[in-house]
């Protein structure tokens, strides 16, 4: 008999990484997906409304209503995705989703410099994005992502 393993045959540690990612689907993981695809359905309503504001509306510049809503709605793509990859713990989510929760502390930051009604919305995404973040960058989810850290080995040691 050949010592040689039968590629066929999974060594141990695809064994056990296939049972660490084909296990039950992490809460921290479930709850970062449904903070990414909250702020993509945030998006696609306030898109939706500037859309419909200035076709039917009397925005000042509808040109810039329509656009601006148009430009939401594609920009809610990316958390939505991530979301829906989080949830199907596709590995490549986590990066668009990290994306998405960068890309809204300066807006959120923004919101916060109004003197208006903004100012509670800025203090949600605030925290929405920043809970996200932890959440996404946590050992456990990138582990029942299949995500390994750098220098990581196959079988999870690092290089020498």
């Amino acid at each position: 008999m050949s010592s040689k393993q039968n590629p066929a045959t999974p060594s141990s540690a695809e064994t056990a990484e296939t049972a660490e990612i084909s296990g039950p689907r992490p809460r921290r993981l479930t709850y970062a997906a449904a903070l990414a695809g909250l702020e993509g359905l945030a998006l696609v309503v306030g898109g939706g409304w500037l859309l419909v504001e200035g076709i039917v509306g009397d925005p000042d510049d509808r040109q810039s209503a329509v656009t601006g809503g148009i430009t939401l709605i594609v920009l809610a793509l990316l958390p939505l995705l991530a979301a829906r990859g989080l949830l199907a713990r596709r590995s490549w989510s986590r990066g668009p989703a990290v994306i998405t929760q960068i890309m809204a502390l300066p807006v959120a930051y923004n919101l916060l410099q109004a003197d208006s009604a903004a100012i509670p919305a800025g203090i949600a995404l605030a925290v929405v994005a920043v809970a996200a973040l932890i959440l996404l960058i946590n050992s456990e989810t990138t582990r029942a992502l299949g995500i390994r850290g750098p220098g990581r080995t196959q079988d999870g040691e690092g290089r020498s």
